[in-house]
Parts: structure tokens; C-alpha cells; sequence
């Protein structure tokens, strides 16, 4: 399978590089500026496309088996500014429909999750410093499932916590509502969720929707 992968950089794409070579897959990775940027692989190039332009979402795709997003809404270390969530939904969409891409996988946020009826963004408890991230990735879901007909799209959230750790292949699924062990804890580590990405691009079964994964 060839991979397209925005944010092939970052501590999600990373891993998700690292589970995609395992496999035998291939991927290239999608940067802002590649110029400053270093490949997580010596195998995978480096490709300049922004996601929230759906012009260079579409030449950076073509020929794609999948696209997978993976971009921080936060600004990087050589002082890009944090791109909008909300314009890389509409321009991974717009983008892949002109690229005839159909698959798109999205590395989503665990704030829009649900807990006892409310969001984990809307409670009392949720940090305060990231609740733009949560509210703007809410507002991004809710682009792919207005907008999104015609892509085989899949928002993928991550438990509560989310960390580097060790690759065990073991996760659960859940839909909109937070998954949490037995003492109440919530977290996956970078690894698995990986797993969890590849192992939805190889054998689908959330297409059009959200799941979310925890231990």
C-alpha cells in the first residue's frame, strides 16, 4: 500500500512511519517545508504540500492508496504558525476529490469524546490550555461528516493520554464514548496507536465515522 502521510514529523506520524515500514508498506511523508525538516527513515522522502490547501493536498496525493493526516495544530520548531484543523479538513477533502483518492485516515483528538453524556471538552475538569486544540478538532470531525461524502474518511481519537511508550499491539475500540481500564485511567502510548492506524488502513471497518482506542 503507498501511504501519504502530512505530518510525518511529529510524534504520532512518526510511529505510524515506523508501523507502516514493518509492514512492508510505503509511505511518503508530507511536511510544510522539507528544507528543515529531517525523514524519520532513510525510506521515506520528504514531499512539500500544506493540508489546508486543497490545490497541494491534491498533487501531493495523487497515485495514493491512502492519505493519512497527521498534523499538530500547534506551531512547529522552526516557527511555522499552527495550522487551522478546520482548513485541513476542507482541504484534505476537497484535495482528495480531485486526486480520485478515496481513503483518508485522521489523527483526531480525544476531547469531543463522550463521559457521562458530555464531552470531555465541555466538563468542568478539561485543561483549560487545550481547549481550543479540542473544540477546533471538534469542529473538524463535524466537516468530515458533513462534507465528507464520496471519501472513505476515518477519524481516529486516542484516549485521554496519549504517550511514548512500548508497541504491544493490544488496544480496544470504542465509537463516542471514552474508553477507560478498570481504575478509571484512559491513555494508549504513540506505538499502539499506530498499530491501530495501519491495522484500520489494512482491514477497515470504520469508514465514514469515528472510533476511538485505549488499553
Amino acid at each position: 500500500m503507498k501511504i501519504v502521510l502530512f505530518g510525518a514529523t511529529g510524534n504520532v506520524g512518526q510511529r505510524i512511519v515506523a508501523e507502516a515500514l514493518s509492514r512492508g508498506h510505503e509511505v511518503v511523508g508530507i511536511v510544510r517545508d522539507p528544507s528543515v525538516a529531517k525523514s524519520p527513515d532513510p525510506r521515506v522522502k520528504l514531499a512539500r504540500a500544506d493540508a489546508t490547501d486543497e490545490s497541494t493536498v491534491a498533487g501531493a496525493v495523487k497515485g495514493a492508496d491512502a492519505v493519512v493526516c497527521a498534523i499538530s495544530p500547534r506551531p512547529n520548531q522552526q516557527g511555522l504558525a499552527a495550522p487551522s484543523l478546520i482548513k485541513a479538513a476542507r482541504g484534505l477533502i476537497g484535495g482528495l476529490k480531485r486526486a480520485n483518492v478515496k481513503r483518508l485516515l485522521v489523527v483526531g483528538g480525544a476531547g469531543t469524546l463522550k463521559a457521562s453524556g458530555k464531552r470531555l471538552v465541555d466538563l468542568p475538569t478539561f485543561p483549560p490550555e487545550y481547549k481550543p486544540e479540542a473544540l477546533a478538532q471538534g469542529e473538524a470531525l463535524e466537516i468530515y461528516r458533513a462534507e465528507g461524502a464520496g471519501l472513505d474518511w476515518t477519524y481516529l481519537s486516542p484516549a485521554a493520554e496519549i504517550g511514548p511508550g512500548r508497541r504491544t499491539g493490544n488496544y480496544r475500540t470504542t465509537g463516542d464514548e471514552l474508553l477507560a481500564d478498570a481504575q478509571g485511567k484512559s491513555y494508549i502510548t504513540f506505538e499502539d496507536y499506530a498499530v491501530a492506524v495501519i491495522d484500520e488502513l489494512e482491514k477497515p471497518k470504520n469508514v465514514q465515522k469515528r472510533f476511538g482506542v485505549a488499553y
